[in-house]
């Protein structure tokens, strides 16, 4: 297979838990899990990009590359973007975006999001998904739905409940929302949730930041739908089984604080010692 680079778009601010890169997981800055993690997934290379020195310091000290980029990128792609010609990456690079509030991400999904983009030349963009069964999470805005064509394509991605099953959903209407996880659950749903990995080339996160925000991206507060609404291709890798936790919150925080410090632990693909 042929090489990609992890490019990890690190940004200090937080609204919800301020400082969240250097957040200590077990002796270890967040955002250095977060590159061992992808390091561990055969990339040629992991770059973390830094909004803040603070950052670029932590991640020195444990020997994790980083470059500092402007603080004031209205999102993590054009992050990426100025990372990626800072780095001299040529137009043919594949780059994976890794989450910097990832720090148990499964270096396989790097890795598999990488090979769907190199194996998709009429794509712009690879991610994730997995099967959403859940109506909790169906009604959760917090949570991105994405749907698909026969070919693997995202058509659509959203904070709204897509597909809607009109036979199962529309009868409840908002009470549906304060009902069981069980009740009115078609089986048959083909619902994704959307997870946050992405493969680019060099040459569109260079093009993807000439691009007017789309009106669906400001409504919906999603930056892929840009890509969607200038006409990209997004590839979408089906995943079998959702990727580790995240963390947004002081509460995901101490969720994975504890799991680190279970049996979990030791089943981390690619964990390396703190």
């Amino acid at each position: 297979m042929p090489g990609f680079v992890a490019l990890i778009p690190a940004r200090l601010a937080s609204t919800r838990l301020p400082g969240k890169p250097l957040a200590d997981l077990a002796g270890v800055p967040m955002v250095v899990r977060v590159a061992r993690q992808a390091a561990a997934s055969g990339a040629d290379r992991v770059v973390v990009c830094a909004d803040d020195a603070s950052v670029q310091t932590a991640c020195t000290q444990h020997a994790v590359e980083s470059i500092l980029t402007d603080p004031n990128h209205p999102t993590g792609t054009d992050r990426l973007s100025e990372a990626a010609q800072k780095l001299g990456l040529e137009p043919s690079s594949v780059v994976v975006n890794v989450q910097a509030d990832e720090p148990l991400i499964e270096p396989a999904a790097v890795r598999a999001v990488a090979e769907l983009l190199q194996a998709r030349p009429d794509c712009d963009i690879a991610t994730a998904a997995h099967s959403l069964t859940s109506r909790r999470e169906m009604f959760d805005p917090n949570i991105v739905k994405v749907v698909t064509s026969a070919d693997g394509l995202a058509l659509l991605f959203s904070r709204a409940p897509i597909p809607w099953s009109r036979q199962h959903f529309a009868p409840l209407a908002g009470a549906i929302a304060d009902r069981g996880d069980t009740e009115a659950w078609p089986q048959d749903l083909p619902a994704l949730r959307h997870v946050g990995l992405y493969a680019y080339r060099t040459r569109f996160l260079q093009h993807y930041r000439k691009l007017e925000p789309a009106p669906i991206e400001l409504a919906e507060s999603l930056e892929q739908l840009r890509a969607l609404w200038h006409g990209s291709r997004i590839a979408v890798l089906r995943m079998q089984a959702p990727l580790p936790p995240g963390v947004d919150t002081p509460e995901d925080l101490a969720r994975v604080r504890a799991l680190l410090a279970s049996d979990f632990a030791q089943k981390v693909p690619g964990k390396l010692p703190g």
